[in-house]
């Protein structure tokens, strides 16, 4: 299924995503238009595209308040898990396992796309360049210098210091940090094996520094030189970091960008149960993946199960139109439509 070329705008927020939006009565009967509250946590990734989400369905539906938490993909599975949350929100789509484990079954409900920026501070260095074998090679710690002949050899006449580097990761559980890891493991098998494929990997590399969500990771970038870390490509722009341009599987140097990232996830293909990952595309922006809503097949009551029907269809098509002013891949209308068809056949009270 192919995403439009216009369609990864986004906007960076440093809120921490506590927003009381309001949504009205769309599917409801008369009888479910009362105030009705839904709360929601989850990942950092789509933190700027929800809070948009959250300020716009208020003007069209005050109703009814949706409340998310951008605490981390991992928090928000584990509160999905719990049943402490009406909807999580995650970049790494829900195992079997992890489906499982809810006890009220689960829908996996994809809202938008992304790309992850490698984000870098080393002054004097501007457009720094690194390919399919180093980046992976920096990132598993067989790389700890900046003028390490293999970076150099990917800049050629660059001023690079002979200056330690200094990792920034997640300190949370990372829907960032999944699709990060999921590239570097798809094109390196030493990284595959001594890092691995997670939204928690084990980091075994020296000079780490952790930040809690893409906010906390861009930060120690913009202030510690000689840094090195992954954010999603908002936080990159509006915070105002470099971001290296990585070599794609066809060979090409390529920047962060809104076409960049549409080229990568044209060919995304959506199975039955909307769980996909995109690995190593072969062409466009190579660091990209999907963001999912996580939403319950039963509700404690018939005003929640309505509620929360409500939200998904505002999402999935009124919503949509936001994602572009954001920087956000939108779901093609096809995949939504289907989307919406499980969700409003399933979700019940």
């Amino acid at each position: 299924m192919n995403f439009s070329t216009t369609t990864l705008h986004r906007a960076f927020t440093t809120s921490a995503l506590t927003a009381a939006v309001a949504i009205g009565s769309v599917l409801a009967a008369p009888a479910q238009a009362q105030a009705q509250s839904i709360n929601g946590a989850g990942a950092t990734f789509p933190a700027p595209l929800y809070e948009r989400y959250a300020r716009e369905v208020r003007k069209k539906f005050p109703s009814m308040k949706v409340n998310y938490q951008a605490i981390g993909s991992g928090g928000g599975i584990r509160q999905t898990i719990a049943g402490t949350v009406d909807f999580g929100g995650s970049d790494a789509a829900m195992t079997d396992a992890d489906m499982a484990k809810v006890k009220n079954g689960v829908i996996l409900v994809p809202t938008a796309g992304g790309a992850v920026s490698v984000v870098y501070n080393v002054p004097g260095v501007n457009n720094l360049r690194l390919s399919r074998g180093t980046l992976p090679a920096v990132f598993s710690g067989q790389i700890t210098n900046w003028n390490d002949p293999k970076i150099k050899a990917d800049n050629p006449g660059v001023n690079l210091p002979n200056q330690p580097i200094r990792f920034a990761v997640r300190a949370d559980g990372s829907g960032t940090t999944f699709i990060f890891t999921n590239h570097l493991s798809s094109i390196s098998p030493y990284f595959k094996g001594r890092i691995g494929t997670g939204t928690a990997p084990k980091w075994t590399l020296p000079n780490v520094l952790k930040g809690k969500g893409n906010p906390g990771v861009a930060a120690i970038v913009a202030r510690t030189p000689g840094s090195i870390g992954y954010v999603e490509y908002s936080y990159a722009t509006q915070n105002r970091l470099r971001s290296a341009q990585l070599q794609n599987k066809s060979g090409e140097f390529v920047s962060p960008s809104l076409q960049s990232a549409n080229t990568a996830l044209s060919s995304v293909n959506f199975p039955s149960n909307y769980r996909t990952f995109v690995g190593d595309p072969e062409k466009g922006y190579p660091i990209v993946g999907l963001t999912w809503m996580m939403v319950y097949k039963q509700y404690p009551n018939a005003a929640k199960s309505e509620a929360v029907k409500k939200w998904i269809n505002w999402v999935l098509t009124d919503g949509q139109q936001f994602n572009d002013d954001l920087n956000y891949t939108r779901i093609p209308s096809a995949v939504a439509n289907r989307v919406l068809q499980t969700v409003n056949s399933t979700v019940k009270p």
